[in-house]
């Protein structure tokens, strides 16, 4: 049996450690043991400071680290490093300097591999190039920044996601996405960028110009005040966007489709291939009311009572088909026709029912409103039914005065000043009208089918003649380049609809050299058209007739020339074509466009 150490073996020096049992602990030892303070401070040795560095790290270690990953400044963590190493006294300016950096520049955010960047994500630098690019917003909502619009739930926005698990962001990130997505799909133009340029320019040598002449004027004055009114612009006048490098560059504009000369082909009298492209543009506003090709450019423009003029690229097998280059809105003008003028197109012309038109100039995008004509301004009460001559000299505006006979009023289309007006004896007044080919004259016919020749060369009508069978004429049409000498104005076809929905064509190559017949025979009546006539047109080659009625819909019929024959496998029944408000031939012959009273523009190609 082991005895009980007594306490005569215990070593000099050694110290009893009592036991935690209750009972064997005093009653006054206050929970301390016998030996220990539990206040004082033990020293350490350097075994167990090399091991809370190695487990802990220190203040050194924590810096060095952070100037390692390039979050502290050199000069930062270098001072804060030698005022730990001085001594104790900088504890507290160096935990005042770490205040100052926030806190997400003293963490990183490790993503993991499996974070997919989908698009190159925006720097700063595109930032500050779309904030020089566009004018600083005046007033910026702030529910934007209060809004959370999640890309992952509605599929069509993933689109605009950085990165693949990018889910919610606020609002004006979300509006700066959609607009980044938007120029991605439209490109700006290059002449909005020159415009803006110049105008920058402009502006920055006006505010040069007031600068000097304060300063002359005003000796103590500051350098870098403007005065008001440094730039005037007179309320009149309307700006549009200027197309000047858009028409002076034709290979910006023409597809590598069109750049291939093509032979003269001719159209089968049998059948004909219609091809359907995409609409051009979206749904208008309003009814379609004109519609025309660009005599050079593959540009089309269309208007209706919506008050505004679009202009299209027509370009059906690019990407981005048949985009909308530009729009101009007129207040308060519902317009009824909208041309280019003559020869080159450069400007465009359009009117409503107003004792005005406007002349919208592409080179420079100056709108001017023409309304002082020099003649008989009381005839003239409204110019929204007005025509150019293919020369681009002559205008000819449909008069008012009804009573017993018609009128037209010639201007000068440069000047716009007046220079004669044709007279129709006819019930109702002018039905319409069509200059010559050759642009020296004009066929005038009345709503009781009287019609007149008249030579603008003479100044006087050359001709007369009644259409056959007419009963309430609405609508005339001239084309094809047939004639030659032997035709007058150059025309060889002449196409009159009425009312009950019978196209005539007259053929002016049997007339005789520059003749007119007091009754001519037409070659060919049309009667497959029910209601009456309210378009007609001829393809620039001249072996095409459209003829159509906006008074039912779908009807429309193709017509091959010479043959006089209508074309049976278009259009068919499915064939979306509405109530046709509009339509027009390109200059090729190769495209038919139909706007409808919805407000579309249907395409399709003519193959031959």
């Amino acid at each position: 049996m082991a005895r009980r150490p007594r306490e005569s073996d215990r070593p000099k020096g050694a110290t009893t450690i009592q036991p935690k049992d209750p009972d064997l602990m005093s009653e006054d030892s206050s929970g301390a043991f016998d030996g220990f303070d539990s206040d004082e401070d033990q020293d350490k040795n350097s075994i167990e400071l090399e091991l809370e560095k190695a487990v802990f790290g220190d203040d050194f270690g924590f810096h060095e680290r952070l100037q390692h990953h390039g979050i502290v400044k050199d000069g930062l963590a270098g001072s804060t490093a030698h005022r730990i190493a001085v001594g104790d006294s900088t504890k507290g300016d160096t935990q005042d300097d770490l205040r100052d950096i926030a806190d997400a520049d003293l963490f990183v955010l490790d993503s993991g591999p499996s974070v997919k960047l989908l698009v190159q994500a925006p720097s700063d630098a595109d930032d500050a190039d779309d904030s020089a690019v566009e004018p600083e917003a005046v007033w910026h909502d702030s529910d934007d920044d209060r809004i959370v619009v999640s890309l992952q739930a509605n599929p069509r926005l993933r689109k605009l996601r950085i990165y693949e698990d990018e889910d919610l962001v606020n609002g004006r990130q979300y509006t700066k996405r959609l607009r980044r997505q938007f120029e991605l799909l439209n490109p700006v133009p290059l002449w909005v960028g020159q415009s803006r340029a110049k105008r920058k320019t402009d502006n920055d040598l006006d505010h040069n110009n007031n600068n000097n002449n304060n300063n002359t004027a005003f000796p103590d004055s500051d350098p870098d005040s403007s005065s008001e009114g440094a730039m005037s612009v007179d309320s009149d006048q309307l700006l549009a966007p200027p197309l000047a490098k858009l028409l002076q560059q034709p290979g910006a504009l023409l597809s590598s489709e069109t750049d291939t000369p093509r032979g003269k082909r001719k159209l089968r009298p049998e059948v004909i291939d219609m091809q359907r492209t995409k609409d051009v543009g979206v749904a208008q506003p309003s009814a379609i009311t004109s519609l025309q090709f660009h005599t050079v450019q593959p540009l089309l423009i269309s208007s209706g009572p919506a008050s505004t003029v679009f202009m299209h690229h027509v370009a059906p097998q690019s990407p981005n088909p048949n985009p909308l280059l530009t729009s101009l809105h007129i207040h308060s003008t519902p317009l009824f026709t909208t041309v280019f003028q003559p020869p080159d197109g450069s400007k465009i012309l359009f009117a409503g029912r107003r004792r005005y038109f406007h002349s919208w100039d592409l080179s420079t995008g100056r709108v001017d409103k023409i309304s002082c004509l020099c003649g008989p301004r009381s005839e003239q009460k409204s110019m929204e039914r007005f025509k150019i001559s293919p020369c681009g000299r002559w205008m000819g505006l449909v008069g008012s005065r009804r009573k017993g006979a018609g009128l037209i009023n010639v201007l000068d289309a440069r000047t716009s000043q007046w220079i004669a007006e044709v007279h129709v004896e006819s019930n109702g007044g002018v039905a319409d009208f069509e200059w010559w080919g050759d642009g020296e004259g004009m066929t005038v016919i009345g709503k009781g089918g009287e019609a007149v020749e008249w030579d603008g060369r003479q100044r006087k009508v050359v001709g007369r003649w009644v259409d056959e069978g007419a009963v309430g004429t609405t609508v005339l049409a001239m084309g094809g380049r047939g004639g030659g000498a032997k035709a007058i104005g150059g025309d060889r076809w002449v196409a009159v609809g009425s009312t009950s929905g019978v196209v005539n064509v007259y053929d002016r190559k049997t007339w005789g050299t520059g003749k007119v017949l007091s009754g001519p025979k037409p070659c060919r009546a049309f009667d497959q058209l029910t209601t009456p006539i309210s378009h007609l047109a001829f393809s620039p080659d001249g072996q095409l007739m459209v003829m159509a009625s906006r008074w039912k819909r779908d009807a429309l019929r193709l017509v091959h020339l010479p043959s006089c024959t209508v074309y049976k496998n278009w259009p068919t029944s499915p064939t979306p074509l509405g109530q046709i408000t509009a339509l027009a031939i390109n200059p090729k012959s190769d495209l038919l466009a139909v706007a409808n009273e919805q407000g579309k523009i249907r395409l399709w190609e003519i193959r031959a």
